[in-house]
């Protein structure tokens, strides 16, 4: 099981093994290291901790920082807070998962883009607003909210 892990990853936290008081700690390092924490990861870190199965599916699973399925290369984030809402989220949520072929809390096949949508991204004067990666964008219409993401996937290729 450990196997499928990079072997850096599997010695960065063999000092950890048998404290079960790092289990937060290693479950990061995981998701860091792999992207998302797989049953493989999490038998992995069971049996590093010496914790149960349950309790560290049970940790992956109750904190919203870790993920159970592979993430895309980008992630957008559309807040749907009442400002957000009254100026017009819907319709750039609408446009993105059209643009994108996905809905929030799924993944591109190309694993290129997540889209999200949060409760308040805490910019409400920029509203309707969206996070590309770590960068806010604001008072946006559907069309340039889409054309924001273009640019972030074409920066992509252009670099790569």
């Amino acid at each position: 099981m450990s196997d499928l892990l990079p072997i850096e990853l599997r010695e960065e936290c063999a000092p950890l093994a048998g404290h079960p008081e790092h289990l937060i700690h290693v479950l990061r390092r995981v998701q860091e290291t792999v992207g998302f924490i797989s049953p493989d990861s999490e038998a992995f870190v069971s049996d590093l901790l010496g914790v149960t199965l349950s309790r560290v599916h049970g940790v992956v699973t109750f904190y919203h920082l870790f993920y159970t399925e592979p993430r895309g290369r980008h992630t957008v984030r559309l807040c749907r807070g009442t400002a957000c809402h009254v100026g017009g989220a819907g319709g750039i949520q609408s446009a993105l998962e059209e643009h994108l072929g996905i809905k929030p809390g799924e993944t591109t096949e190309d694993l290129a883009v997540t889209l999200e949508t949060v409760a308040c991204l805490g910019a409400c004067a920029l509203a309707p607003v969206m996070v590309v990666d770590e960068g806010y964008h604001g008072k946006l219409t559907a069309a340039e909210a889409v054309a924001i993401v273009d640019r972030t996937l074409s920066g992509e290729a252009e670099a790569g």
